[in-house]
């Protein structure tokens, strides 16, 4: 009987009174396929006197679970919090919008007044913001202070359709008295890009009182961010803006620079993989020299920032003395600008504010074709743009296919490979996860020898000698790249060595082929790869001719260079 009575006490509490007046299923992993199979949930949610939040995160529910627990909702005047991340998964995604559906009506036939509406991991694409477009629209959401969509696959459809909701809220809430006050949105990992990015900020501009924005890894240029910028200026509380993971360049980041001189409220700024270069880099510096008194956190890691715009950073937070944290990793400093600025960081007795610059890029080359690079830079962006759009519209007809089903978009799609190929990064690269030599492999047409050369460099850019994750997987991504190369012909791995020898500097080419940066990572990793069954005895051959004779590009690898030849020699 005691056994009894602890078991009952242990579940009861398992499901309850995590924050006032919650009742949750976190991460039970149930089935909710019917109305029967959520009897309990039904019963707990009647009887619970003065319901205000409900967790389902973890589970997955269908279309007539969700009809059942809507029906139990429709009584709880005092609900306030919805918590229903990652409990579609494995549902097919037309299920999706009738479900959501069922419970934003019965919200709104309750007068529930949300606060938070966390739908978060739903791989529900541009059908699942129509699911829950009627209820931001209702009073139900005008006292909606956090909304978090991070990665849901919205897609420019569902970002568009997603704003006017919220401007439409906003409207109608301002028209009783009442304006929304939204403080919270995340809706990183969704495609968003520039259309759905602009649309959003519109509707930011609207609103006014955001005091934090989360928009990482959306496929998001200077147009976007622009626009971003100007809402920026409309939301004096702002203290927390992550981009990361989006493609400023110069234009884009000296717009936000511009626009953030407005704020005194920013503490935290996340600009890092965004390609801010050294132009947009001093921009920033200037705006947080003039302002920004509550600055805690500033991130440009990986935007191609080279050592005088990096020291330019690090004057410029001098005095910001609530600073806790400056990322500069992934820049192009060289050792000696490393050396430079944590020197000067520790002169200025802030060297324990500054992050790792373990991952360097190392120097940056010649900068005479600066400006004819950043046309180039431009006309890829825009083709990215065009084969993004393709692929979002190739997409959402998937989306429509009855046996598609809801998961978990990073498993199932393969932009972030093509992210990682486009601007590579360590943190890119492991958030590939498992598949990420697949996932790679995919991205990469062998039979163009130029374009598999860069992959191959641009992989191995990230290589850490000291950090095993990182390590292994650029490994396990050059093995099945170059495997692919070198089982497709003779013909095809002869092109991929000859295109490797112009990208790294020793041969010339016909075509004007700019060669690339040389770093320790790209002949630390062919040093593995020539120590593979899979690379040919011919190609080491080549590779040990170029490697002996002498060449400026390589001087600054001397150890790697030194390894890979006692290696070429010992394999040949």
């Amino acid at each position: 009987m005691a056994t009894d009575i602890v078991s009952q006490l242990a579940e009861s509490l398992a499901k309850t009174v995590v924050e006032e007046g919650e009742l949750s299923y976190k991460g039970q992993g149930r089935k909710l396929d019917d109305s029967q199979s959520v009897e309990e949930i039904v019963k707990d949610i009647k009887d619970f006197e003065g319901l205000q939040a409900l967790r389902l995160e973890g589970n997955t529910v269908g279309v007539e679970a969700a009809k059942a627990i809507a029906k139990a909702l429709e009584t709880k005047s005092q609900f306030k919090r919805c918590y229903w991340s990652d409990m579609f998964t494995g549902r097919l995604r037309s299920e999706i919008p009738p479900a959501l559906n069922s419970l934003g009506d019965a919200l709104m036939l309750a007068g529930a007044k949300l606060t938070v509406l966390d739908l978060s991991d739903n791989a529900f694409g541009p059908d699942g913001v129509k699911g829950i477009e009627n209820l931001l629209k209702s009073s139900a959401c005008y006292t909606l202070e956090e909304l978090r969509l991070n990665n849901c696959g919205m897609g420019i459809g569902g970002g568009k359709i997603l704003a006017a909701s919220l401007r439409e809220c906003h409207k109608k809430s301002s028209a009783q008295g009442t304006p929304l006050g939204l403080k919270v949105f995340v809706a990183g990992r969704n495609r968003l890009e520039n259309d759905g990015a602009t649309a959003l900020a519109l509707a930011f501009q609207s609103i006014g009182s955001l005091e934090e924005i989360h928009m990482p890894q959306n496929g998001i240029n200077h147009p976007g961010v622009t626009a971003l910028a100007m809402a920026v200026q409309h939301n004096p509380n702002l203290r927390t803006l992550n981009l990361n993971d989006n493609t400023f360049t110069e234009k884009g980041a000296i717009a936000m620079a511009k626009a953030l001189k407005h704020s005194r409220s920013i503490q935290v700024i996340n600009f890092g993989d965004c390609l801010v270069r050294p132009a947009g880099a001093t921009a920033i510096a200037e705006t947080v020299s003039e302002g920004l008194p509550i600055l805690k956190e500033l991130n440009l890691s990986y935007g191609e920032i080279t050592e005088d715009a990096a020291l330019v950073v690090a004057h410029a937070v001098k005095d910001k003395d609530q600073l806790e944290k400056l990322d500069l990793n992934g820049n192009y400093l060289g050792e000696d600008g490393c050396k430079t600025l944590k020197d000067l960081m520790e002169g200025m007795n802030m060297a324990a504010l500054l992050a790792s610059l373990s991952d360097d890029e190392g120097e940056p080359e010649d900068d005479d074709d600066d400006e004819e690079d950043d046309d180039d830079d431009e006309e890829e962006v825009e083709e990215e743009e065009e084969e993004e759009g393709v692929e979002e519209e190739e997409e959402e007809e998937e989306e429509n296919v009855s046996n598609k089903f809801s998961t978990p978009p990073a498993t199932t799609r393969t932009p972030d490979a093509s992210s990682f190929l486009s601007f590579p990064s360590p943190d890119k690269l492991l958030k590939l996860g498992a598949k990420r030599a697949a996932l790679i492999e995919q991205q990469v047409d062998v039979a163009d020898a130029i374009k598999t050369a860069e992959a191959f460099l641009k992989i191995s850019s990230v290589y850490k000698e000291d950090n095993n994750d990182v390590k292994n997987a650029v490994l396990e991504s050059v093995d099945a790249l170059l495997k692919k190369v070198f089982s497709s012909s003779s013909v095809v791995g002869y092109n991929f060595v000859s295109s490797l020898l112009v990208l790294l500097g020793l041969i010339k080419s016909e075509e004007k082929v700019k060669p690339v940066l040389v770093v320790a990572g790209h002949l630390q990793a062919l040093e593995h790869a020539v120590r593979q069954d899979y690379f040919p005895t011919e190609s080491k051959a080549v590779l040990k001719a170029f490697m002996s004779r002498k060449n400026q590009a390589l001087e600054s690898c001397g150890t790697s260079r030194h390894k890979l030849q006692s290696t070429l020699t010992a394999e040949s």
